[in-house]
């Protein structure tokens, strides 16, 4: 779990920077609009929905961008259409890799993203290879500062979590899917402001990378697949302890 909480930190961090540009407003949208396209466009009935726009919220997206993203997905509004096609292989230091994609262009995008793997010394790997190693969990950060550490594990549990754990100064909170719902909305009703508050992709076990080269290498691919228009998550399993992510960002 350390890993995970340290990369989505990174993730976290660099999503409240794209939001000045607006970038991360787009991937947010298509998400939404894929989302309500699937499962309607009422966040009560719709968990992956009502996760969507709280992630939105969470960096200040517009009340009508998010009206309209859910509107274009249950066909009210004209919209994309959109097919989420997702991507598994290995990055450098063989830290596993998935690659979550919503396109309009099939081949564009398994171009584009092979492309990314291929210049940063990347493998692609068949469906299920890397997958496998991930499941989807509700996934929250609480900083630390924030409440007590009791406090948290008895309003998590009891609203369905199945695990708090302390990472430096953010608890991470993980739930079922189902769960999200009611372990978001006990945070909120406890006057708790997640940094995080996601459906994610949770590695089942880490992979620790002490190189500070080989750490550079894989942020520089990771953001190298980040940056492409198509690619909405990219989640991997790297464990990078705070001195060797300090070195690698020199």
């Amino acid at each position: 779990m350390a890993g995970h909480s340290k990369w989505a930190n990174i993730k976290h961090k660099k999503a409240a920077a794209d939001a000045v540009k607006g970038k991360v407003f787009s991937k947010i949208a298509k998400e939404i609009m894929v989302a309500a396209r699937s499962g309607g466009g009422d966040p009560s009935a719709n968990i992956t929905l009502r996760a969507l726009i709280q992630k939105a919220r969470g960096v200040n997206m517009p009340a009508d961008n998010i009206e309209r993203a859910i509107k274009r997905g249950t066909g009210e509004l004209e919209g994309q259409v959109l097919e989420e096609i997702v991507y598994e292989g290995y990055g450098p230091g063989g830290v596993s890799i998935v690659v979550q994609t919503l396109s309009d262009n099939r081949n564009r995008t398994a171009s584009e993203v092979r492309h990314a793997f291929t210049k940063h010394g990347g493998n692609l790997a068949g469906a299920g290879a890397v997958m496998r190693n991930f499941k989807r969990r509700g996934y929250f950060t609480v900083p630390a500062a924030s409440v007590e550490e009791d406090r948290l594990l008895e309003i998590a549990l009891d609203a369905g979590a199945e695990d708090v754990q302390r990472d430096g100064d953010l608890f991470e909170v993980t739930c079922e899917p189902a769960q999200y719902g009611a372990v978001s909305e006990a945070l909120s009703a406890a006057g708790l402001k997640p940094e995080t508050s996601e459906i994610s992709m949770i590695p089942d076990t880490t992979l620790p990378v002490a190189d500070p080269e080989k750490a550079k290498q894989l942020l520089a691919f990771i953001e190298a697949l980040e940056e492409l228009d198509d690619v909405q998550n990219v989640y991997a399993n790297a464990d990078i302890a705070d001195d060797v992510m300090a070195k690698a960002q020199e």
